[in-house]
């Protein structure tokens, strides 16, 4: 039974990664593509603990954090590009 959720949220994330992706070619401004692209690497952290989940390897949980931060401070550096500058 969990696998057939596991495999749910699979298609669902796989999905929205999509339908992210063509948000941040059709984006009208810088800020709205941020935001898809911040969700995007939302959706490739849950497929990493996805993978970590079915191949039974702890480790990719640990670059999945290391993802998120990096990716965290990304976001934060363009946000602060839009509202001031560097």
């Amino acid at each position: 039974m969990a696998d057939i959720i596991f495999n749910i949220a699979a298609v669902i994330t796989f999905i929205a990664f999509v339908i992210t992706f063509f948000r941040i070619l059709a984006g009208p401004e810088l800020g709205d593509r941020v935001v898809a692209l911040d969700a995007m690497t939302i959706m490739v952290l849950s497929i990493i603990a996805f993978l970590a989940h079915f191949l039974g390897r702890i480790i990719y949980l640990d670059v999945a954090l290391v993802y998120g931060l990096i990716s965290f401070l990304g976001v934060v550096a363009v946000a602060r590009y839009m509202e001031r500058g560097l």
